[in-house]
């Protein structure tokens, strides 16, 4: 699957520990992107609850992935895009609960 992230994102990312950075890495490796796959073959498929996806409430088409609410909070949002005709997901923030002003 392909990702995108926006610019927001990577503004958020320069702001995140290297910790937190080798952490997010591991948990869209490890479960994310998984999911991602089997969610294309059944859209119906399950999100790993570890990983507490849903959707952004007054905001459509923007989904949110919490892995973590301990210190550091980890938090995500993005949306599903096609890039080349393919689906893809684009990261649009990243960070703490703060990301959801503007998610």
């Amino acid at each position: 699957m392909k990702l995108q992230v926006a610019p927001a994102f990577e503004g958020d990312w320069r702001r995140l520990s290297a910790s937190e950075r080798a952490l997010f890495r591991r948990v869209v490796t490890d479960d994310f992107h998984p999911a991602c796959m089997r969610r294309q073959v059944d859209p119906a498929a399950a999100w790993p609850a570890t990983l507490r996806v849903r959707r952004v409430e007054g905001t459509p088409g923007v989904w949110e992935m919490t892995w973590s609410f301990a210190g550091p909070d980890g938090r995500a949002t993005f949306e599903w895009v096609a890039i080349d005709g393919e689906p893809a997901v684009r990261w649009r923030r990243i960070g703490g609960h703060s990301i959801f002003g503007e998610p």
